[in-house]
């Protein structure tokens, strides 16, 4: 351990022209998270839970509207309701879709648990493509980025939504840029205005100054236990875009005629304001990570994506290390510094939603919060570990100075 940390502190100096970049950008986005606060008026008042149908909820009505404004949105939809990311993209893409139109997914093959939802996967049944819905995958171009003129190819007078999925996922390939969903709305909107851009925005609020509906983007989702919670936020999931989108997303969580003029808020919504609030740092403490797990590896010879100095989209870092065991170490030791249920021990098992059997490392306070530290890696070649999260650099910093010893056949801690 002792070995690894020293290991780390050569190579910190020459982290600091990135840090400083991302400090610059943690500004940013906190004079923006501020000023929306002021605009919106945030009261204590705004704190409190309801109960029932939660008519008049002033809190609720608070919270959505400081989302749309910190987001560059019309409208947005923030709810304890939604109980995930694939959620909410799930109720955006059911509220938006109707039988005969067609899904295309821009960026390749979406995530495991989404592809389980479109009904594209063997076997699959009661997803979008049973129900009427035609499916399309533009694959990457050469270079891991978005193939424009593929996807011009793909669309048509049936496309109902084309769909940017943001983070790398259980990939290689680089997170979508902001100037990249930018340019690929812009093609839309000239060849197939019809259609609807989704933006997958999981793990990549706040890594950019800007958000995909302040670059076009008609309708944008994620969740709260990643990036825009905090740390803080107990659970729930937002969409924000265009207002008549997410009044049809609103309906469909709820129901027409209620969309979101309903909705108890059981939960301790200060922890979701000021998880907010708190997001920008936040973040920026897990790209500082990232960085330096980045560093450190490939400088151990490991293959990492992104390269330390690349510009990042999302808070992911892929590190290939080769075997089902090395990534097994790789996680059980992030999993022994961890918080919470440092003490288990972590194997590959089936997990809902996924294709392949998982091993993941997240000893959270919040259950699966993906912006605390964790690490997790689906059980096939090239047996790629995804590191994210990590509410402190601090934190990182020890579980990968563990996870090198544990790579190296050392004690990782001690």
């Amino acid at each position: 351990m002792r070995e690894a940390l020293g290991c780390i502190r050569r190579v910190e100096p020459l982290l600091r022209p990135v840090f400083e970049r991302i400090d610059a950008t943690v500004w940013a986005n906190t004079e923006r998270v501020l000023e929306a606060f002021r605009a919106t008026r945030v009261r204590e008042l705004h704190f409190q839970g309801t109960t029932g149908y939660g008519f008049h909820d002033a809190g609720r009505e608070a919270l959505e509207e400081l989302y749309a404004r910190v987001f560059g949105a019309e409208a947005a939809l923030v709810r304890a309701q939604v109980v995930s990311g694939t959620h909410a993209i799930v109720l955006c893409l059911q509220a938006v879709l109707q039988p005969g139109q067609e899904l295309v997914a821009a960026a390749g093959r979406p995530y495991d648990t989404l592809y389980r939802v479109i009904g594209a996967g063997e076997g699959a049944v009661d997803g979008l493509v049973q129900r009427g819905v035609g499916y399309r995958e533009v694959p990457l171009g050469a270079d891991g980025r978005l193939d424009l003129a593929a996807l011009r190819a793909g669309l048509g007078p049936a496309t109902g939504v084309v769909f940017l999925q943001r983070s790398r996922g259980y990939s290689e390939r680089q997170p979508l840029s902001l100037e990249e969903i930018r340019a690929a709305v812009t093609l839309v909107r000239e060849c197939c205005p019809q259609a609807v851009c989704l933006v997958d925005n999981c793990y990549g609020e706040f890594t950019s100054e800007v958000e995909p509906p302040q670059v076009g983007a008609d309708l944008t989702a994620g969740s709260l236990i990643k990036n825009p919670g905090g740390g803080l936020a107990p659970c729930g999931g937002y969409v924000v875009g265009r207002r008549d989108l997410v009044e049809a997303v609103a309906c469909r969580l709820t129901a027409p005629g209620l969309g979101r003029e309903v909705g108890a808020s059981l939960w301790d919504r200060r922890l979701v304001f000021q998880g907010l609030f708190m997001a920008p740092l936040v973040v920026g403490e897990a790209l500082k990570g990232a960085v330096l797990v980045a560093r450190v590896l490939a400088d151990k010879g490991y293959a990492v994506s992104p390269a330390w100095d690349q510009p990042r989209s999302d808070i992911v870092q892929a590190v290939r290390l080769g075997s089902a065991e090395a990534v097994r170490r790789f996680c059980q030791a992030v999993q022994s510094c961890s918080p919470v249920d440092s003490d288990l021990v972590l194997e590959y098992s089936p997990m809902a939603g996924y294709t392949d059997p998982v091993v993941m490392a997240a000893g959270t306070f919040v259950q699966g919060s993906s912006i605390e530290l964790s690490c997790d890696a689906p059980l096939r070649p090239p047996f790629v570990a995804y590191w994210q999260g990590g509410l402190s650099y601090g934190h990182v910093r020890l579980a990968l100075a563990a996870a090198l010893a544990a790579l190296e056949g050392r004690p990782a801690h001690g």
